[in-house]
């Protein structure tokens, strides 16, 4: 059985768990709201309740410990959500520098046009006046 089913099933068994809980208080505190209420129903049913508590409550503790776990990106059994979250960063770095490439790409392109003389235009060369002739 897949890791995903296991966690599913466990959760199903903390529910049953919770409703058998429910039930115990339920049991307990009818037996005590009778005229004729028997201690020893009552006190066995409230033992049921908080021993059938003290297990969800370690279950429940198990299954949030695993999602911190695969939240943090912690290396865990059955999960590849690490690796995914490396990909997905890994694929947000090349895109972001594949952006930043064709911007300077864009700027220089623009810069080199800014400097570059128009198409038709004769270029004109200023001289430099400590090298005229007759100074």
């Amino acid at each position: 059985m897949t890791a995903p089913m296991e966690r599913i099933q466990v959760l199903d068994t903390i529910e049953k768990d919770i409703i058998a809980c429910l039930q115990s208080a339920g049991s307990a505190l009818l037996e005590l709201s009778k005229e004729k209420s028997s201690l020893k129903q009552a006190e066995t049913q409230t033992h049921t309740f908080v021993k059938t508590l003290a297990q969800v409550e370690s279950k429940l503790t198990e299954q949030i410990n695993y999602l911190t776990q695969v939240s943090t990106g912690q290396p865990h059994e059955g999960s590849g959500y690490a690796s995914q979250k490396v990909l997905q960063m890994a694929w947000h770095r090349l895109e972001h520098a594949k952006s930043r490439v064709n911007e300077l790409e864009r700027l220089k392109t623009k810069h080199i046009q800014s400097r570059a003389p128009p198409r038709g235009m004769p270029t004109q060369h200023v001289q430099n006046p400590m090298n005229q002739p007759g100074t």
